[in-house]
């Protein structure tokens, strides 16, 4: 079977063509809850069934989204409805993932996951992302993610960057230098 990431790629390029830019910031909101829903395994095993068809499946998942408060756009209904007709729910978190890559890239801006073994709040938050911004060289937007096991320092990914200051890497690297 192929991977996911090959087969999400073309629904993700056809939205962002479709969405021209304009939408895409709002869009990217709501497909993220969309592919949560579609991240549900109940629902997955519900569209699996042989016996319930495509528009069944869209309209339990436009159901549960409208009693979420998430109006469907009228694109996201479309591809919704697509991804449905060929079998590819499982597909569509990736597909959300590759269409955030891409509004990402058409706007500058990259994803930064913060690990940090202490909640990072405030002002600095905004200290610690200004200079991030200025080591990436990039307009970042900031996820920060408890980690606990870092014991300190914090650990950034970037696109494919990582940026490892914590203590635990460090004890790692002192391992490493004392037993070669």
């Amino acid at each position: 079977m192929a991977e996911l990431a090959t087969i999400a790629r073309p629904y993700a390029d056809a939205l962002f063509k479709a969405v021209g830019g304009s939408d895409a910031q709002a869009l990217k909101a709501q497909l993220n809850s969309l592919a949560a829903l579609a991240a549900d395994e109940g629902l997955r095993q519900f569209a699996d069934n042989p016996k319930v068809t495509s528009q069944q499946v869209f309209d339990l998942i436009a159901g549960i989204a409208v009693s979420k408060g998430l109006a469907l756009d009228v694109k996201l209904a479309n591809l919704l409805q697509a991804v449905l007709e060929n079998g590819r729910l499982s597909a569509l978190p990736e597909v959300a993932t590759q269409f955030q890559a891409l509004v990402n890239g058409s706007t500058g801006v990259s994803d930064a996951l913060i690990q940090s073994a202490f909640p990072i709040e405030g002002a600095a938050l905004a200290e610690l992302v200004a200079t991030l911004e200025k080591r990436f060289a990039a307009k970042l937007n900031a996820k920060v993610e408890l980690a606990p096991e870092l014991i300190g320092g914090v650990r950034v990914v970037v696109g494919d960057e990582v940026l490892d200051t914590s203590v635990k890497a460090r004890l790692e690297q002192m391992k490493v230098a004392l037993t070669a």
